[in-house]
């Protein structure tokens, strides 16, 4: 194929499948050497386009890492909330989402780099655009938390503290995450139940209306 054949092929290619295309590649790039060390000439090879054409379909270097977030951030939340089932019982509600999480970020590695540290990093937009994709998740988990402790009478219980919660258990499922990145040999199903293990015994007691209290530590006299 000659030079001249090679661009009017990458021409005739429809804008989103090169948007993705350049995104894709972009999200390898920043994952491997972070925002500010990354270029956009790597970036343009990996995707096997030219520079020029970087820019022209996502723009500056700001906005293509900020365009990965994005679609990371909407690609995590989406499989979380098509991994969790309904039909089911509330531990296992809790299971299927928690399975989602992580098979997502064993599948897509790169994508959980660049969302966890190399935003959180950056910091700035960045970083708020994952606060946003954390209240997002906390959302989820803690419609699960209150609706099981609704079936189960204890509402009122459930959804005073389902959001701090929820937020707990996203923060250790985040923490948790990112430590598999230095140990890929643990499967994502073991990781999973890991976690599951440690949260549920008190989200169970909490959706069957039984709450843990600190006993008197008042000294004898």
């Amino acid at each position: 194929m000659t030079e001249n054949e090679r661009k009017r092929r990458v021409r005739r290619l429809p804008r989103e499948v090169r948007e993705r295309q350049i995104t894709d590649a972009a999200v390898e790039v920043f994952s491997r050497h972070g925002f500010h060390n990354a270029s956009m000439d790597e970036v343009a090879e990996v995707a096997g386009v030219s520079k020029p054409m970087v820019y022209a379909y996502l723009g500056s270097k700001e906005e293509l890492f900020a365009a990965c977030i994005q679609r990371e951030a909407q690609r995590l939340l989406q499989a979380i909330a098509e991994g969790v089932r309904g039909d089911v019982e509330p531990d296992m509600q809790l299971w299927t989402g928690l399975r989602s999480f992580f098979h997502f970020v064993g599948q897509n590695r790169s994508s959980w780099t660049v969302l966890h540290r190399q935003a959180l990093s950056v910091g700035g937009e960045f970083a708020e655009e994952i606060s946003q994709m954390r209240a997002r998740s906390i959302e989820l988990v803690a419609a699960l938390v209150v609706a099981s402790g609704t079936r189960k009478g204890v509402g009122a219980q459930a959804e005073k503290s389902g959001e701090a919660l929820a937020a707990a258990l996203v923060g250790a499922a985040e923490s948790l995450a990112d430590w598999w990145l230095d140990h890929p040999d643990i499967s994502d199903d073991v990781l999973a139940s890991w976690l599951m293990n440690l949260v549920w015994l008190g989200f169970g007691d909490l959706v069957e209306g039984e709450a843990w209290s600190p006993k008197d530590l008042t000294p004898p006299a």
